[in-house]
């Protein structure tokens, strides 16, 4: 049975939006924590640091986090699902942790004055499948941050009846498996030096890299005065600055 017919069977059972798997997501998903703390161990966190978790659903990544983090460190938690945003923000409040910043918005629309050390993706297909989600999660990533993608992927076609555990394991959360044999694909604009390792019998992905630092110009010295900026040209037809 191919990927197509597979999904065609079961596109009944699929359903989008988080709000009403809110109550029973840490025990549907609870046999992912391993997961999740490997993604996080990832990240190579130190104390101090600002972390973004994208797609935080419950917080279950967020003791990780912390351990790491520490109280001077910030988790900048971002989740559009109010109920599971919710179901975080309670977790939050039984540690005593006072360094979260909750964001009740999607992706492609949340805003913060804070530039991180280090992105967390975890199970977050949707947003990487999502140009303009990406987009804006990079724009407050600093140079040279550090990023873990964490989530599932299809095995390989012959594997049919794995991957239809796969489908029923992860539609309920997904609203496409658009691009879920390489659901890492879009962050290699990010990330130049992204490694991709294949876990849990290859039916999962662990995406780890440092997001791309501008070159730097070369410190002028007494015999080597800087180079002068060369006066911008002519746009090519059809384009604009900025």
């Amino acid at each position: 049975m191919s990927v197509t017919n597979l999904r065609s069977v079961l596109a009944p059972a699929t359903g989008s939006g988080y709000d009403r798997h809110a109550p029973s997501y840490d025990h549907d998903t609870g046999h992912f924590n391993d997961f999740r703390e490997r993604a996080v161990s990832a990240l190579r966190l130190r104390p101090g640091d600002t972390v973004l978790d994208v797609g935080c659903g419950t917080g279950l990544c967020f003791p990780w986090i912390q351990d790491h983090i520490g109280p001077s460190g910030k988790l900048i938690a971002v989740e559009p699902s109010r109920e599971m945003l919710d179901k975080a923000m309670h977790r939050v409040a039984q540690r005593g942790w006072d360094n979260v910043i909750p964001i009740n918005a999607a992706a492609t629309e949340f805003d913060v004055a804070l530039s991180v050390d280090a992105v967390l993706l975890c199970a977050t297909h949707d947003v990487l499948r999502s140009p303009s989600a990406l987009a804006n999660v990079f724009r407050h990533v600093r140079p040279g941050a550090r990023l873990a993608a964490t989530g599932g992927k299809w095995a390989a076609p012959w594997l049919w009846p794995l991957n239809l555990l796969v489908f029923q394991l992860h539609g309920p959360y997904v609203s496409s498996f658009t691009g879920f044999d390489r659901p890492w694909r879009n962050l290699q604009a990010y990330c130049r030096d992204l490694h991709v390792r294949r876990i849990g019998w290859d039916t999962g992905f662990l995406a780890t890299g440092t997001t791309a630092t501008p070159p730097s110009r070369p410190t002028p010295t007494p015999g080597n005065p800087p180079a002068p900026t060369p006066a911008p040209g002519p746009m090519p037809a059809g384009r604009s600055r900025g």
